[in-house]
């Protein structure tokens, strides 16, 4: 697979310019910077927790058993809200040449 050189990188930055102007190319490198930094961090955090989980796999002694939750307080249920009347469909009146329905061609 050929390298780039410096001449194509020219190149190649002429025609970005063209394509999205000036102004653009700093937002969108900001944000392609911004995109790579996100994804290192959630692949990061992806192997912690793999490493976390690989650790307690590894774990002789099983874990204690979870508390039992209180039930949570019951609210009542609200209540409830009246359906506002849909308004009537508007009345196509009959066209002035006495055809019927404007659009029909009765």
């Amino acid at each position: 697979m050929p390298s780039l050189g410096g001449w194509e990188f020219v190149i190649l930055i002429g025609i970005l310019v063209l394509l999205f102007g000036a102004k653009r190319l700093p937002d969108m490198a900001r944000s392609i910077g911004q995109s790579a930094r996100v994804f290192k961090g959630e692949m990061k955090g992806l192997k912690d927790d793999g490493a976390d989980k690989g650790a307690t796999k590894g774990a002789d002694a099983p874990a204690p058993p979870a508390a039992p939750q209180q039930p949570a307080a019951q609210i009542p249920p609200a209540a409830p809200v009246p359906q506002a009347e849909t308004p009537a469909p508007p009345v196509q009146e009959p066209s002035r040449t006495g055809q019927g329905p404007a659009g029909t061609g009765l």
